[in-house]
């Protein structure tokens, strides 16, 4: 393999991530040690609450490929990985997770297939070592992201990933605030192959990712790729109808033919008001969730702002 050019840059969302960061570090930089590439190793403390700022600036301050983006707040991981991808300014980005999960050594495979003429090379997990409910919900997500999504996105693939400088410009004229990114490259298109990998467990701290956000990820990532949520109400109001409709003839052909039997019928009546008032909360509630996502789009504010960078200056 030849260089396709000469500069790779790592991008690194931390979030409450202290207890990784040192491992982190010494693993990556043991791994790179032969790489012929200047390396950039850009970190993004995403509004840590713990002590992951001082951890990283200690790092920054003995390496000089070092630079540390400390956002203004806790934004999230999609728009941290934003910012380290807008900061980065290597001729093949890599988006890897901090807590050790995606393994350090993996990279240099996705160096490989870039070097080979990939534009992106995303890592496909083989196994993971996580709950039984993670795996079991993870699974379920792909499946169901694959059934309604107007692009294809790779299964049990996550943000680790190697972008060309291309795709990265391309990727930043994608301005949206619920952000999906291995969507979003998914969507972009450009030459794309996967590298199979084994998921190792996290080695320190708690996941960033509890149910409440997982559900969340999990409804940016259909709504942001499928109008079938939308097109899954108009299904249900004509069952609805349908049921309806039944049901009227039911009592007609009742009520003309054995009326005897007829009785108040406040049980099926409250049982169909719930039943339709149900129906259409749900309803709201998917119209509300593409509303709403309008309405943050349009306020045009931006991604994120950044409290303080700690880089060497050319100086030193």
């Amino acid at each position: 393999m030849t260089q396709r050019g000469k500069r790779v840059s790592y991008v690194f969302p931390i979030f409450n991530e202290a207890g990784n960061l040192n491992l982190l570090y010494r693993s990556i930089s043991s791994v790179l040690a032969d790489v012929p590439y200047e390396i950039e190793l850009i970190f993004i403390n995403d509004g840590s609450r713990d002590d992951s700022l001082a951890a990283l600036v200690q790092i920054q301050a003995h390496d000089e490929r070092v630079i540390v983006i400390d956002l203004a707040r806790n934004y999230g991981h999609q728009v941290a990985v934003t910012a380290g991808l807008d900061r980065s300014t290597g001729d093949a980005v890599i988006i890897m997770d901090s807590d050790m999960q995606d393994p350090p050594a993996v990279s240099l495979e996705l160096i490989e297939q870039w070097e080979a003429g990939w534009d992106v090379v995303y890592a496909q997990r083989r196994s993971r070592k996580d709950s039984i409910f993670k795996r079991a919900t993870a699974f379920l997500f792909y499946k169901a992201l694959r059934r309604v999504s107007e692009v294809e996105i790779p299964a049990n693939t996550g943000d680790f990933r190697l972008l060309d400088r291309r795709v990265v410009d391309e990727l930043k004229k994608y301005t949206e605030h619920d952000r999906f990114l291995r969507g979003m490259v998914s969507y972009i298109g450009f030459d794309q192959t996967a590298v199979q990998f084994d998921r190792h467990e996290r080695y320190a701290g708690t996941t960033g990712y509890p149910l409440g956000k997982m559900l969340s990820f999990a409804a940016d990532g259909i709504m942001g790729f499928s109008t079938y949520p939308l097109k899954l109400i108009s299904r249900l109001g004509f069952v609805a109808a349908a049921l309806s409709v039944v049901g009227i003839v039911y009592v007609l052909a009742v009520k003309l033919f054995i009326p005897q039997v007829v009785v108040a019928g406040w049980t099926f009546i409250v049982l169909s008001v719930l039943l339709m008032g149900g129906l259409q909360l749900i309803m709201l509630g998917v119209l509300g969730g593409y509303i709403g996502r309008i309405y943050r789009q349009v306020q045009g504010r931006p991604l994120y702002a950044v409290k303080k960078v700690f880089q060497r200056s050319a100086k030193e």
